[in-house]
């Protein structure tokens, strides 16, 4: 099951009923996520709504995680969006903490140990390992950070960043599309 053509296209209706995903490897997970988050925003243009239901999507899927959702980018802070997991930091400074030096770095940030990150805002004290994808509608365009916790150390690698990092890009191809009109 490892080709992502086994997954069949999904509409609206089903994504009120999650698949069960416990036996499939980190490949065909990620897989079975795009094809549902493509689902997600097909038709609904609203960036909150999409942040909305991706963040519930995402916390009823990914294993092992305390806390995922979403900041938005505001002049120079993060303001907290849509999320899934115990109340968290609501406004972060770009360059502190690990989602303000993803955006202040523009890139994707994996933290095997969030206690070795020098600067890390520990929102929830249970969390240990941390992975923050920038959100663009260009390249240089930041809309904010998607942001997902575990209380597992060394919970995140290269497999999860490349899958969120794909899940992102769908979540903001409509943001990108319809900009590129606009101009």
């Amino acid at each position: 099951m490892e080709d992502e053509n086994v997954f069949h296209s999904f509409s609206k209706s089903d994504m009120y009923n999650l698949p069960d995903t416990n036996s499939l490897s980190k490949t065909e997970l990620y897989n079975l996520l795009k094809e549902q988050t493509r689902a997600l925003v097909a038709e609904e243009f609203d960036f909150i709504a999409n942040t909305a239901n991706l963040s519930s999507l995402l916390w009823h899927s990914l294993p092992q995680i305390n806390w995922v959702g979403l900041y938005r980018l505001q002049l120079k802070e993060l303001v907290l969006g849509p999320f899934q997991g115990k109340p968290a930091c609501v406004r972060i400074p770009v360059g502190k903490g690990v989602c303000g030096t993803a955006v202040k770095e523009n890139r994707s940030i994996l933290v095997p140990d969030v206690h070795q990150f020098p600067g890390h805002i520990a929102c929830d004290a249970e969390s240990r390992s941390e992975l923050v994808v920038p959100l663009r509608a260009s390249e240089d365009l930041i809309l904010g950070v998607l942001d997902i916790d575990s209380p597992i150390p060394n919970r995140f690698d290269e497999i999860d960043r490349l899958g969120i990092e794909a899940i992102a890009e769908i979540l903001t191809s409509h943001v990108s599309r319809l900009i590129k009109a606009t101009s």
